[in-house]
């Protein structure tokens, strides 16, 4: 994985105000959740703090900072697309979904089968850090992200989630097992 490329606009001194015409502020919105998705992508990191001063939201090299009521601005926006998602009341932690959870779920259930992953019980763990994974966009997934989208799945039919012992598991259908239940 190579050092992250930041977009034109992160050096650019106006980007980290919120601009008050329409159309400018509508370009800027859209660049900066393109910015937050491919950083936490980049990153493999599904958990944003915007209270914290990640490089994400400070260019130090022009000493400028996207300030607070910015950042929430645009992870309420990411929220409307099904994004992001608040983990606390605050609003200042939140899940980032480079992918929705329902493209998530398809991108997984698409593994399952074509990794003769149906009809056989997987653990969590196995599943966001087994060997079988690696290389996969969920490998290294945080898990509670991950379990959100298994739920997905579930409601879709398609999976069902297990529990057992201290662990967790999911056993994976096709789609012609969904018409046999």
């Amino acid at each position: 994985m190579g050092a992250f490329e930041w977009p034109w606009e992160y050096s650019f001194p106006p980007f980290f105000t919120v601009q008050v015409q329409t159309r400018t502020k509508e370009i800027q919105l859209g660049t900066w959740k393109d910015l937050v998705r491919n950083y936490q992508r980049h990153e493999r990191q599904a958990l944003l703090n915007i209270t914290e001063d990640t490089p994400l939201f400070v260019n130090e090299a022009i000493s400028r900072k996207l300030p607070i009521d910015g950042r929430l601005w645009v992870m309420e926006a990411l929220e409307k697309t099904g994004h992001a998602a608040p983990v606390d009341k605050q609003k200042q932690q939140w899940e980032v979904y480079w992918h929705t959870l329902p493209e998530w779920a398809t991108l997984v259930h698409e593994w399952a089968v074509a990794n003769g992953m149906t009809n056989t019980v997987c653990t969590l763990y196995e599943l966001v850090a087994g060997d079988t994974t690696v290389g996969e966009e969920f490998h290294g997934l945080d898990q509670g992200v991950f379990k959100k989208i298994l739920k997905t799945l579930e409601a879709r039919g398609r999976c069902e989630l297990i529990a057992f012992d201290d662990n967790e598991g999911v056993k994976f259908f096709t789609l012609m097992d969904t018409i046999r239940l």
